[in-house]
């Protein structure tokens, strides 16, 4: 992953943001009344309307790429799965004497690609996990190439077998580049300023009021940092609590069918 933007960090920096300029907000509203008494803020109402909008269409549009995004991600596992079976069953078209070889590599193999995604969120270990498993592909398409070619391999073997191993290896770089496709952190950046700008507005719209209504500014820190933090969650699986190893399971059976 190129980046990663922890859904609990932010989400709290947001919590906290949101309470200091919701008071800020207040606090200016205030002086502006003091100044004037009995004046509405002029504009307050349009500003507010459109910050509290373009907020809401960025909630709405991480959250609808997010879901996408993640619903994505579960079904590359599926296709992995297949890839590798298909790929595993077709070892039966070389000869005998080749193929334990190759079984024993096709599970080390399974193994590996498991592992690479349950040790996240440790990504150094997860660059090592995936640079055994690129390792191992190496070494079972070249023993699948001279095993092709070996006497008592069958005759279409190459061409069954071949572009099956490759759709095995594909998949993993389709799945790579599934983890990294994230929208641009200045999208962050910006829902972050925005709710921060409603804030601002929702505490100068309290300022005629003497007391502060502790209920409605924690209510609506919680709503907007809760919100970032499910969409940070599903656009980061394997970060949090939504987690993928329900779906991974299927991997898991995978291998252990692999007699």
């Amino acid at each position: 992953m190129d980046y990663i933007i922890s859904p609990f960090p932010f989400a709290f920096a947001w919590f906290i943001g949101i309470i200091l300029t919701m008071e800020l907000g207040r606090r200016a509203g205030a002086r502006q009344l003091a100044r004037e008494p009995g004046k509405e803020m002029a504009g307050l109402d349009m500003m507010g309307g459109t910050v509290f909008t373009l907020c809401g269409l960025l909630l709405a549009f991480t959250l609808t790429g997010g879901t996408s995004r993640y619903d994505e991600r579960r079904m590359l596992i599926a296709q992995e799965a297949n890839d590798i079976g298909t790929a595993y069953l077709r070892i039966d078209l070389l000869p005998d004497s080749t193929q334990p070889a190759l079984r024993v590599l096709f599970r080390e193999y399974v193994d590996s690609r498991i592992g690479s995604y349950n040790k996240l969120p440790d990504t150094a270990a997860v660059k090592k996990e995936l640079a055994r498993s690129a390792s191992i592909q190496v070494d079972i398409w070249n023993r699948t190439i001279v095993a092709t070619r070996s006497p008592g391999a069958h005759p279409d073997a190459a061409k069954l077998l071949l572009p099956a191993l490759n759709s095995m290896i594909d998949i993993t770089t389709t799945r790579l580049m599934a983890a990294r496709i994230h929208p641009a952190p200045i999208m962050y950046i910006l829902l972050f300023i925005l709710g921060l700008g409603c804030a601002v507005v929702g505490g100068m719209r309290m300022a005629n009021s003497k007391r502060r209504s502790w209920l409605h500014i924690l209510v609506f820190a919680l709503v907007m940092s809760a919100s970032a933090y499910v969409i940070l969650a599903i656009e980061y699986p394997r970060m949090s609590f939504i987690r993928l190893e329900q779906y991974d399971q299927i991997l898991v059976e995978l291998r252990d069918s692999m007699k």
